[in-house]
């Protein structure tokens, strides 16, 4: 009788294995525990800000210094220095913004004569205002003035028509000219052409403003600074285009006694102008005196 192989012993061996492999992980790629941990998301965005002081250790963060504010003040406005201007040569300031509407211009010298030509220009080809001003002597009685100098751009030409000798300083301010007084606006008077009116003034004034002025007819005039019978301390020729809108105003030094101011319309009958002259400083030392009782005589001196 043949032998018969039964597989059972087989077939149960193998049954033992295959639960053994599934017991087992040899047929899975080798993964970690770190794999399958969920990741924070990264904040990509723009840093937090952080107070650099809760960075520090506590003695230092706490040692904070006060820092003293400083009260900002506005600059105080600055006088331009004096510019010479040498004899024969020419100078001129420009203004472009239009809300310059006058310009006060100072001229003086160390002593000497003054003569100078002072114009306005306007425009190519055009000057409103012309000024010849003539001073004996420059450091006494400088020539103060301020030009009015409307709708802008505007330029102050001033040439020194004197010698080489003879320079002169020019001082130009736009920013704080000086005005009229209500004295001497309120105390205008009528001169017609080709008429004059002279104004003589006590030896208590040292300074006095001048204002000339149309109803919008050219002006041409000339003033005059008189210390004795003829004798011109000062001369100013004066040309303007529109007394009106460009007025003239000006304020003359004074000093010692037997001053008169003597205005002159130069213009033709058709064209009469209103010309204003007022004290502009006294002396409160001769006046405290003649209230005292000490008698100021014109044109010569004080008597006891």
């Amino acid at each position: 009788m043949a032998n018969t192989y039964t597989p059972r012993f087989n077939i149960i061996n193998i049954l033992k294995l295959a639960l053994a492999i599934t017991g087992t992980k040899a047929f899975i790629p080798y993964t970690t525990s770190k794999i399958n941990q969920r990741v924070p998301p990264v904040n990509i965005g723009m840093p937090t800000k952080t107070d650099y002081l809760s960075t520090l250790p506590p003695e230092i963060g706490l040692k904070t210094s006060t820092v003293e504010t400083q009260k900002i003040t506005p600059a105080t406005q600055e006088i331009e220095a004096p510019i010479l201007v040498q004899g024969g040569s020419l100078r001129t300031w420009s203004y472009r913004s239009p809300l310059v509407e006058q310009v006060q211009v100072v001229l003086s010298s160390e002593g000497r004569p003054l003569d100078a030509d002072l114009e306005l220009w306007h425009g190519p080809d055009n000057t409103p205002c012309k000024l010849r001003v003539y001073v004996e002597d420059g450091h006494i009685r400088p020539f103060n003035a301020v030009i009015a100098t409307p709708r802008g751009p505007n330029t102050i030409a001033i040439r020194n028509i004197g010698q080489i000798e003879f320079p002169l300083s020019v001082q130009v301010d736009a920013e704080t000219p000086d005005t009229p007084s209500n004295e001497c606006t309120s105390s205008a008077r009528t001169i017609q052409g080709g008429a004059l009116r002279t104004y003589p003034f006590d030896p208590l004034v040292n300074s006095v403003q001048i204002l000339l002025k149309t109803d919008g007819r050219p002006l041409n005039a000339r003033i005059e600074l008189l210390q004795g019978p003829n004798n011109n301390k000062q001369v100013v020729e004066l040309y303007t285009e529109d007394g009106f809108t460009r007025p003239f105003f000006c304020i003359l030094e004074t000093p010692d006694t037997g001053n008169v101011v003597r205005v002159v319309n130069t213009a033709p009958v058709e064209f009469p102008m209103t010309a204003a002259v007022v004290p502009h400083t006294i002396d409160q030392e001769m006046s405290s005196y003649k209230a005292i009782g000490g008698t100021a005589i014109l044109g010569g001196d004080l008597a006891f």
